[in-house]
């Protein structure tokens, strides 16, 4: 199957898919802001430059789209019906850079919180998640 745009038109399409600062990644930094966690933002001197870190709990939240990250078993996780060797390639290439960069955190001793973009539909047991998460690790440093 053809693609329905002009190769021009899909690159100007492609351009504007952000990096950072996506709606789900201010919807996370909002949900953590309001439970009163303070944060940075992709901090340059971690691998993958993580969406947040909460240096005080030693984590990182990954926000991931599930389309381009591939989250099994998600109905947005589905393969274009154009291009599919290239889509095969691509996201393959995605997610074996998602695991680099969660073993290079971990092995720096970070923890990873990955947090899909689907979870962003129920807020609350996403904020109870990221908080028993969290909460956890203060009580670990405490002992």
């Amino acid at each position: 199957m053809t693609d329905i745009f002009t190769s021009a038109k899909r690159s100007e399409i492609m351009s504007r898919i952000k990096g950072r600062d996506t709606k789900p990644e201010r919807a996370v930094r909002s949900l953590l802001h309001h439970m009163g966690y303070r944060f940075r933002l992709n901090r340059t001197d971690l691998p993958g430059r993580p969406d947040i870190v909460l240096s005080r709990y030693k984590s990182v939240v990954l926000v991931h789209g599930c389309f381009w990250h591939r989250h099994e078993g998600c109905r947005f996780a589905y393969i274009p019906k154009s291009r599919i060797d290239f889509w095969h390639v691509k996201f393959e290439s995605n997610i074996n850079r998602d695991n680099k960069v969660k073993a290079d955190l971990e092995q720096l001793g970070w923890r990873v919180i990955i947090v899909w973009e689907c979870e962003l539909r129920q807020t609350d047991e996403l904020c109870s998640r990221l908080d028993a998460t969290l909460r956890g690790l203060v009580r670990l440093a405490e002992e």
